[in-house]
């Protein structure tokens, strides 16, 4: 008998964090029963469901990259019926979900796996993977990539660390920086450029740790390399 959290981010479903909010919310159930935070059951002899839905055993891992466009949201669902990027990985295979987030008007790399214990461990504050994000800006450009760089906490006072910046390419009234951070917090790079008076037209994240999004089409998917999986730190285990 395990949680049924733990059955849930095993056999693929969602993390464990989310498999607590279905469950205070209801959605799952053990034999026809609703199940609540802190039930067990035996995926071998219990019927479990989500949403109706019966929950298999655990499929074979997957982690893969996706170049997410513009107006795609990260999760599973939208109640709004917007593009969302299970519609992009659904010739997969398997159920995948999201490591981290883009916003909806953001573009490039984003991890998808189906291994709940791998996902959480990329989430955790503990593994800050540097992240690299090439922002088109408009604005007070002059000066902008030191007032970038030496901001040390967001508008409502979270403590960020030092970001690094570049300027790659200068237009007319318009610069494509590189920003580099590792935190990752809500919208970080939006706000900070914010901050130092610019306004962003277009983020594409390109880089997360050694992963680099290269030349992956808008849109696509490829899973990911096991020495790119090697220089995650702590890699997950080979199926």
């Amino acid at each position: 008998m395990e949680r049924l959290q733990k059955i849930l981010s095993a056999a693929g479903v969602c993390s464990r964090r989310k498999a607590e909010e279905l469950l205070k919310a209801g959605r799952v159930t053990v034999n026809g029963v609703p199940a609540g935070l802190g039930d067990k059951a035996d995926l071998e002899q219990d019927v479990i469901q989500l949403d109706g839905v019966l929950v298999a055993a655990e499929s074979p891992k997957l982690y893969l990259m996706l170049n997410k466009p513009r107006g795609v949201v990260t999760t599973l669902s939208d109640e709004r019926g917007r593009p969302s990027v299970d519609q992009l990985v659904a010739s997969c295979g398997a159920r995948v979900y999201p490591v981290g987030r883009l916003d909806m008007d953001s573009e490039g790399l984003l991890l998808l796996t189906n291994d709940g214990a791998f996902a959480q461990q990329l989430a955790h504050p503990s593994h800050q993977t540097e992240k690299e994000y090439h922002v088109t800006v408009t604005g007070q450009l002059a000066g902008s990539p030191a007032r970038l760089a030496g901001l040390t906490a967001l508008e409502d006072g979270s403590p960020i660390a030092h970001a690094r910046v570049a300027v790659l390419a200068r237009g007319r009234g318009t610069w494509v920086l590189s920003v580099t951070i590792h935190q990752g917090l809500n919208r970080q790079v939006r706000r900070m450029c914010r901050l130092a008076g610019l306004q962003v037209s277009r983020l594409v994240r390109v880089r997360e740790g050694a992963l680099e999004l290269g030349d992956l089409p808008q849109g696509r998917w490829r899973c990911l390399t096991p020495e790119e999986l090697a220089s995650l730190n702590g890699s997950p285990r080979r199926q």
